[in-house]
């Protein structure tokens, strides 16, 4: 965040309406380094029971299943595709166009496969399976609850922690419309854990863009404010005023904060707003994380966005819901 720029609770100072809409927020700012089990952290060990079992992925993962084209298929595709290019030539550069019946060819080879490989003519498939062998997690977030007060804890608990199965996943069970890797929380006592378990089991396959670096946490305190699409319609100007005046902008400067964060807002700058209700009581759901690409975790999740976990505010026993932006 940048401190030579005025913050949310500058606007909030001026315009007290926006009070109303203000969420507090912790910024986890990750920066390279060795966490150990009781710290905050990215990519660290976690506060885990030597007796207690390990979570482990049993939904199916995204696999990519090749097929050989045939050596006469091969034949048909590269003949529509030189009748293409001579068309074009033809008529002296511009567009490619393919004609219905070579396009229709085309179909039939790929036969709903998603892509083509040219080099070793292999149709690629996106499918849906599961592990032969349940998948052991891996650590990715653990929150004290003393350093980052914003989230909302069951009663007796104190330590928040997030893994996941470094592997794609299509709408795992209970996601909608998510693509990327299979969550878990824990929520636990920190100061019930016994002897921790040093020796957490290992997936045989991860993508690398899963696998966060190790990383501790400088937990800061903020008020984070929604995005326009979440304002009264009344304020929406005012905002925009008011940042321009300003020379900022009111979205990912003064509202849904961007980074490594606890509570505030979502943001939702690749679509427009989209509600996420509870699928156990149907009301709306509240950004509980957002964990970002980049930086010193080095993650990369759904092309580089957020991945934002959200809870229900009623019961926290209700299953959370996942998006990426």
């Amino acid at each position: 965040m940048n401190i030579d720029l005025p913050g949310p609770q500058t606007l909030i100072a001026d315009v007290p309406a926006f009070a109303a809409h203000a969420r507090p927020a912790v910024l986890l700012r990750p920066a390279a380094g060795a966490p150990g089990p009781h710290d905050n952290s990215v990519g660290g060990p976690l506060l885990w029971p030597r007796d207690e079992p390990w979570p482990v992925c049993r939904a199916p993962h995204v696999v990519h299943k090749r097929e050989k084209l045939s050596d006469q298929d091969k034949e048909i595709w590269q003949d529509c595709d030189r009748r293409m290019k001579e068309r074009r030539r033809a008529r002296g550069g511009g567009a490619y166009v393919m004609s219905e019946e070579d396009a229709e060819a085309q179909r039939r080879i790929m036969d709903g496969a998603g892509s083509l490989d040219m080099i070793t003519w292999e149709r690629i498939r996106t499918v849906s399976e599961a592990p032969a062998v349940p998948v052991p997690m891996i650590p990715v977030l653990q929150l004290r609850a003393g350093d980052v007060p914003v989230l909302p804890m069951p009663e007796g608990t104190d330590l928040l922690q997030l893994l996941w199965c470094p592997d794609d996943h299509s709408e795992p069970p209970g996601q909608r419309n998510y693509w990327g890797p299979n969550v878990e929380l824990r929520f636990r006592a920190g100061g019930a854990v016994g002897p921790i378990r040093d020796d957490p089991p290992q997936p045989e396959h991860a993508e690398d863009v899963y696998l966060p670096n190790p990383c501790l946490l400088d937990p800061f305190r903020v008020v984070d404010l929604p995005e326009q699409d979440e304002l009264p319609e009344e304020l929406v100007e005012t905002a925009q005023e008011w940042a321009e005046a300003r020379d900022t902008e009111y979205a990912r400067t003064l509202a849904c904060l961007p980074g490594w964060k606890a509570g505030g807002w979502p943001s939702w700058h690749l679509t427009d707003l989209v509600p996420i209700d509870c699928a156990a009581c149907g009301t709306r759901m509240r950004l509980l994380l957002t964990l970002d690409s980049g930086k010193d975790p080095g993650l990369n999740l759904g092309r580089f966005g957020e991945l934002r976990v959200f809870t229900c505010p009623t019961d926290l026993s209700h299953p959370f819901r996942l998006n990426v932006q």
